[in-house]
């Protein structure tokens, strides 16, 4: 059965190519942010990069329903295509309503926030580049589940902050919707980290 069915291992590859672009869509994110210069075309920018990854989990659903033995288990690999696609689809929902929302300026709550985006999406990457040999996948998986507790410490505080009495009342409706919307994106990046374990268990 083997011998006539081979496991399809270009999913591994897909799976590299998602991870890469859900690391450039972080960091683009944290430059738009720390920059804070031609809004607009680095929302376009990342609008590109998170088409660049719906195309690339539409081949990977696309191989999936084709395929009749799959490397990893079938919900698996529906699972972890569609967390990452996940995490792209909410940093650029973050983008694209920084733009809408005409904000003009960031907050060092930002900049911490959009930091922890981008070292979660690091550690994606670097996780689904071992996804193949299943070895040292846990240590990422911890540190993206350490990040998103941080991030979702970071994020309470600073809605918290945005009700001291200091603030117009129009920023408190902006930055209450980006502070929740980054910490948010944590949390699709825990849910990445959370397919990864599932596979690393059934793995032994």
């Amino acid at each position: 059965m083997f011998s006539l069915f081979p496991k399809d291992e270009n999913f591994f590859e897909l799976f590299r190519r998602q991870a890469v672009l859900v690391r450039q869509g972080c960091e683009q994110l944290d430059e738009m942010v720390r920059k804070f210069d031609r809004i607009e075309e680095r929302a376009k920018a990342l609008k590109d990069v998170e088409h660049q990854g719906d195309l690339v989990a539409h081949e990977l659903f696309e191989r999936l329903n084709r395929t009749f033995i799959t490397p990893l288990d079938r919900e698996d690999i529906h699972g972890l295509a569609s967390g990452l696609d996940n995490v792209l689809d909410a940093v650029e929902a973050i983008a694209s309503r920084i733009v809408l929302f005409k904000i003009t300026h960031s907050t060092p709550q930002a900049l911490q926030l959009t930091r922890i985006v981008v070292e979660c999406g690091v550690q994606i990457e670097q996780a689904v580049g071992h996804l193949k040999d299943f070895k040292g996948l846990m240590p990422f998986t911890i540190e993206i589940n350490r990040l998103e507790n941080e991030a979702d410490g970071l994020s309470r505080q600073a809605v918290a902050d945005l009700f001291d009495g200091k603030h117009d009342f129009l920023d408190v409706i902006r930055w209450k919707e980006i502070y929740g919307r980054l910490e948010n994106a944590t949390d699709q990046c825990e849910d990445v980290a959370n397919v990864i374990e599932s596979i690393v268990i059934k793995s032994r």
